[in-house]
């Protein structure tokens, strides 16, 4: 099937597709550490050192793991992956929401841009649904075991996975091509064909600049918390983001109606444009 043009989903994952924080499923207990415990640990040494919180989190999973005698390796991420519980809807969602693109003849990509671990994020049962995964990741030695950061990714320089997508780069390392002049019309992803998903305030640049660039971003928050919820509204006042919803991503829920009819309006924006290209002069 021939695709007239591309809308992109970008999702951040914790507290946007599942409910917490990732490493809280299996790895944090696995290290005998509440969560409490180890989130504090984190940032505490982030302050004493004047750090990125993402680095020194990474940080602290590594010397965790080496002092309990946890695996290191990328598949024992990945495995820890397999025990994160996604919200209501998820699993179907991607499938559903591709069909209906197709059917206005608008092919949908999904995209992960997450500060949470790569690694797990490939053993959870959603994975394969995504275009690309960015997210923070660990380099692996020659026998397989990480024992550094190889990106870390935090709330402001996840701008730059917009700008990616934006012109279809999908390597992190490739920092050339995302100088080169391309014309937005001309660009695989436009930004006014984006749409932005996030779970609260550590995300605001990147729905803030797909907002401003004509994209629309959707704050999500945990249906059982009253007080994500308010925190939503606020963004709202704000200006901040385009909608909020409840994290429920079943057929006809609030989210799945608010992005179809996002994808109505660009289609129709889309026809619009070509009606008025034809008067110019």
């Amino acid at each position: 099937m021939e695709f007239r043009f591309t809308i992109a989903l970008i999702y951040d994952f914790d507290g946007t597709l599942a409910p917490g924080n990732m490493q809280e499923y299996d790895f944090i207990p696995a290290v005998g550490k509440s969560n409490k415990e180890f989130w504090t640990e984190a940032n505490t040494l982030a302050e004493e050192q004047d750090a990125d919180m993402v680095l020194t989190y990474m940080a602290r999973m590594l010397q965790e793991a080496k002092s309990k005698g946890l695996s290191l390796r990328r598949e024992a991420f990945q495995d820890s992956g397999r025990r994160v519980t996604l919200y209501k809807g998820v699993k179907e969602w991607f499938a559903r929401i591709n069909a209906y693109g197709a059917a206005h003849g608008i092919r949908i990509l999904h995209y992960i841009n997450s500060s949470g671990m790569k690694e797990i994020i490939e053993g959870t049962q959603i994975a394969h649904e995504f275009r690309k995964i960015y997210a923070c990741s660990f380099l692996y030695d020659v026998d397989g075991i990480a024992y550094w950061p190889a990106v870390a990714v935090n709330y402001t320089n996840k701008t730059q996975f917009i700008f990616k997508i934006n012109k279809g780069i999908e390597s992190v390392y490739d920092s050339e091509r995302i100088n080169e002049f391309i014309e937005e019309e001309k660009r695989p992803v436009q930004f006014r064909h984006m749409i932005y998903f996030d779970d609260g305030t550590t995300d605001i640049p990147c729905m803030k600049l797909v907002k401003q660039q004509g994209g629309h971003s959707i704050a999500v928050y945990n249906p059982r918390s009253r007080q994500k919820r308010q925190t939503m509204e606020q963004l709202i006042r704000d200006n901040r983001v385009s909608y909020i919803c409840a994290a429920d991503y079943s057929p006809d829920k609030e989210i799945d109606t608010l992005v179809r009819t996002i994808i109505d309006k660009i289609h129709a924006d889309d026809r619009l444009s070509k009606f008025y290209r034809k008067t110019e002069p």
